[in-house]
């Protein structure tokens, strides 16, 4: 589910961002030793956190049914986890890099979900909408200045993008066929005659007969 992600990140920042400059778009942490080798405009969409969405959790288990309607299997229902990028624009100049962060927060803010089209692989399966949040503030546990100093770079004007995304648990369980035919019952009289009822037991059947039924 993450690289699906982040192939339609890509596609969206490129599309409706950049619009065909010629601006590289990476995933890499951007350390000071990366930033020291880096050639070429680029943006940088670095995953820095994942964990899950618990208001979006629900319990129970979903059902799958066939083109009659009955039912097949069922499973858990998907669960939603917030992935969180940090994003930065790397050029010579800080009014370049200003401008593209500019590009990218309109971009953003005209994206309530990720466009269906861009999406790939099993997010796309699913069929779920992938909401984008942009410049949220951060949990409490989770300041942006705290990422900066565990990659060892200097502090740097960034945009905080969240993505919202479904994912499979994957356990379906098979469901035995529908009953097509109405129940039997073998009934035992006193003096050992059996009888087999079709559908419900009689109303009136002897209270004997069944405890005996029930010892054999």
């Amino acid at each position: 589910m993450i690289h699906e992600i982040d192939d339609a990140l890509r596609a969206l920042i490129e599309r409706d961002a950049l619009r065909g400059s010629d601006v590289e778009v990476v995933f890499e942490a951007p350390t000071k030793d990366w930033a020291t080798r880096r050639s070429t405009p680029t943006i940088d969409c670095y995953l820095y956190d994942i964990r899950e969405d618990r208001n979006r959790r629900t319990s129970g288990q979903a059902t799958v049914r066939d083109a009659k309607g009955a039912v097949v299997s069922r499973h858990l229902p998907p669960r939603h986890f917030r992935l969180a990028y940090l994003l930065t624009a790397w050029t010579q100049r800080p009014e370049d890099e200003h401008r593209l962060l500019a590009a990218l927060l309109s971009c953003f803010l005209r994206t309530e979900i990720i466009p269906f089209e861009l999406l790939t692989g099993a997010t796309a399966t699913l069929g779920m909408p992938v909401p984008v949040l942009v410049a949220q503030p951060p949990p409490e546990n989770r300041q942006l200045s705290d990422v900066w100093s565990a990659l060892g770079g200097e502090l740097k004007p960034s945009l905080d993008v969240v993505v919202i995304a479904p994912m499979d648990p994957a356990s379906e369980v098979p469901i035995g066929p529908p009953i097509s035919e109405p129940p039997r019952f073998g009934i035992a009289g006193a003096g050992g005659q059996s009888e087999t009822v079709h559908g419900e037991a009689p109303p009136n059947h002897d209270e004997d007969a069944e405890i005996e039924e029930v010892i054999r």
